[in-house]
């Protein structure tokens, strides 16, 4: 059972800052993810740290959201460009969202008053839900879907909570059917087959590969105290905890795609 909380945020926009500094504002429609995935960077953060409940059995449902956006938007488009990071410490298509959509709600206050550019970041199905809303940014909008890997025993073992890796590989086909901007990312890179890339190259015409390393916004300090390095030795797979292991699979992708199509870490969030 997850325990969820409605609560009434006075802002929703922040200042992009550190690994987002190429963005004006992040956005996160929730405070809390019950995705759990146990490398995730924000259970050493202090919107996780100061919660007595266990991060991933709780989430925060902002109420009003979309008025608050509105207001926001208006102001921040008016002063110049505006570029949107969804979400940097949640994910906006947790299973809360299906019941209370709040993220679509901002997306279709984000079609009013369209910023210059909006990156969903996802590794929910539920995004297809918002084809319809998604098609209306047209070019403004990237739909960027995580898929840490192709094994699904992999996934079971680290983040048993998220959907199914096949469901995100259909979704991707949706989306791309569909004509919205998308892009795989591979973050945190995950233990993987070797045909990882071929299951890919038919979806999307972009991949980004992060690791903890370079994307847990420490050097790898944060995700080091989650005690993963230990989750990876139990599997017999301590080579790929490792700063040098994403370069083996940057490889195995430059045989498939072209080089430019392919991106490390924060290029690959970039507006």
């Amino acid at each position: 059972m997850k325990n969820e909380y409605y609560k009434s945020p006075k802002t929703l926009l922040n200042k992009g800052t550190g690994f987002l500094s190429g963005y004006t504002h992040s956005l996160n429609p929730y405070t809390g993810c019950t995705f759990g995935c146990s490398y995730c960077y924000v259970r050493q953060l202090p919107v996780s740290t100061f919660r007595k409940e266990a991060w991933g059995i709780w989430v925060d449902i902002k109420k009003q959201a979309a008025d608050i956006l509105r207001k926001e938007l208006r102001r921040a488009n008016s002063k110049g460009k505006v570029t949107i990071f969804m979400s940097s410490s949640t994910d906006p298509y947790q299973p809360a969202e299906y019941k209370e959509e709040v993220t679509r709600s901002l997306l279709e206050v984000m079609v009013e008053d369209p910023p210059d550019f909006l990156f969903v970041q996802t590794r929910s199905p539920l995004v297809r839900r918002d084809i319809d809303v998604l098609l209306q940014l047209k070019e403004r909008v990237r739909v960027s879907i995580t898929i840490e890997t192709d094994r699904e025993d992999i996934r079971k073992h680290f983040t048993p909570e998220a959907p199914p890796i096949q469901a995100r590989l259909q979704t991707l086909q949706l989306l791309k059917e569909a004509g919205v901007p998308t892009q795989a990312t591979i973050a945190p890179m995950l233990p993987s087959s070797e045909h990882f890339a071929d299951k890919l190259v038919p979806l999307v015409n972009r991949v980004c590969i992060d690791d903890y390393f370079m994307g847990d916004g420490s050097g790898g300090r944060r995700t080091r105290s989650l005690n993963i390095g230990a989750l990876y030795e139990s599997l017999g797979l301590e080579q790929w905890y490792h700063p040098a292991a994403y370069k083996a699979v940057y490889e195995r992708f430059l045989q498939v795609f072209p080089e430019e199509q392919l991106y490390v870490s924060k290029e690959g969030f970039e507006p």
